[in-house]
């Protein structure tokens, strides 16, 4: 019962600093590790960075704030603007970024992949959110331009505008 005990409160004290980490300010890491996600930091405004990804990947979509936004909440029939940064599972290789283009993407939500779609709704402006979404829900058995076939994707996502 003690060890119970103890590996409650020590999940307790990992939601705790992974909340108050996702509050603002700056360097903001959040402990995705606990989670089986790749870590990332950055702070609001500047792109991320992303840890190169470990072990197997999830087969389900994996979702987690990793700075709670404020304003605007996305709905399923949403027109975004974003920054947004996607990694490879496989390779732990960025295969493209907004951030290095200078330019955010404006698009509505129903018309990008059912990983956006399932993981982006809820997610606030000013918020940052990672997606880890496997094939199913990305490019699938065939993959897309540089994104290899049955790929998982890493997407961290920073909500610009909602409408």
């Amino acid at each position: 019962m003690k060890i119970k005990n103890k590996l409650a409160i020590a999940a307790i004290i990992a939601l705790s600093v992974t909340s108050l980490t996702a509050c603002g300010g700056k360097d903001k890491v959040t402990d995705t590790a606990a989670a089986g996600l790749p870590a990332v930091t950055g702070n609001a405004g500047e792109a991320p960075t992303i840890a190169a990804p470990t072990g197997t990947p999830p087969t389900t979509l994996q979702t987690q704030d990793i700075i709670v936004g404020t304003g605007t909440e996305v709905v399923a029939t949403s027109t975004l603007t974003v920054q947004y940064t996607l990694m490879s599972w496989s390779n732990g290789a960025i295969v493209e970024s907004s951030w290095t283009g200078g330019q955010p993407a404006t698009f509505p939500l129903s018309g990008v992949i059912a990983g956006w779609q399932q993981g982006l709704p809820g997610a606030k402006v000013g918020g940052r959110r990672l997606l880890v979404i496997p094939a199913a829900l990305g490019y699938g058995p065939n993959g897309s331009g540089p994104i290899g076939p049955n790929e998982t994707l890493i997407f961290v996502v920073d909500i610009i505008a909602v409408s």
